[in-house]
């Protein structure tokens, strides 16, 4: 078991701290309503092609697989590797990405009739498990398939989570994925909802304000630092 907060007097302080974080957020940058995808295909497909790069890039390889057809499961597994490979380009690494998507789409079409929706049939732990056992899965890919796709509460740890709970001293500097996955879910009520627009606002954040160098001075979190 991780190591953080191991008092309920803390535990009790930390999830009053998170949710005025959270309220302080969403009264700056408003309801996210992310992740952009109309279906757990394009989401899924969305949180593989969006690895080592910035979601612009993502939405031009998003509307190139839309405009050819290709915007689903079913289709990604039947596409020939060059063609695939050339309608995600946008989205760098293509090469590596096609066979990302390639083992993904594969592992739904083999094991779960196409059907992302069906993984959800098999215990949390075994779906996390099978997800991270796909070729390019990570933690953080398999977590927002998880969360954005599939619906099931898991939280997202990114770049812009570790560096704003480690800045503001939620967690250790050098806290692992799994520590700050655990600080999160043990604070804060496991709701899908929750879960998705708390990730969300502190991506806002970390684009915003909380960057490599820090810009605090209008952050809506700067009055907890």
């Amino acid at each position: 078991m991780p190591r953080l907060n191991s008092s309920n007097e803390k535990g009790k302080s930390q999830k009053s701290l998170l949710m005025a974080y959270y309220w302080a957020m969403e009264d700056h940058f408003g309801f996210q309503d992310w992740w952009p995808g109309e279906t757990p295909d394009e989401v899924a497909i969305g949180a593989i092609l969006t690895q080592n790069t910035n979601w612009s890039n993502v939405e031009k390889a998003i509307r190139n697989l839309k405009a050819a057809g290709a915007l689903s499961i079913s289709k990604l597994a039947s596409l020939a590797r060059k063609e695939l490979a050339s309608l995600i380009r946008s989205s760098g690494y293509f090469n590596i990405k096609e066979r990302r998507l390639r083992a993904f789409s594969e592992e739904i079409m083999q094991n779960f009739n196409g059907s992302i929706l069906k993984m959800s049939s098999i215990p949390f732990n075994a779906l996390r498990e099978r997800l991270l056992a796909v070729n390019g899965i990570g933690e953080e890919t398999a977590d927002s398939i998880i969360l954005y796709a599939i619906e099931a509460p898991t939280f997202v740890v990114d770049t812009y989570t570790r560096r704003v709970a480690s800045r503001h001293g939620l967690v250790p500097k050098n806290a692992t994925y799994a520590e700050i996955k655990y600080f999160y879910e043990s604070n804060l009520e496991k709701d899908v909802d929750l879960f998705k627009e708390y990730h969300a606002l502190l991506v806002a954040v970390g684009k915003h304000f909380c960057k490599p160098k820090p810009q605090c001075e209008h952050c809506p979190l700067s009055c907890y630092l």
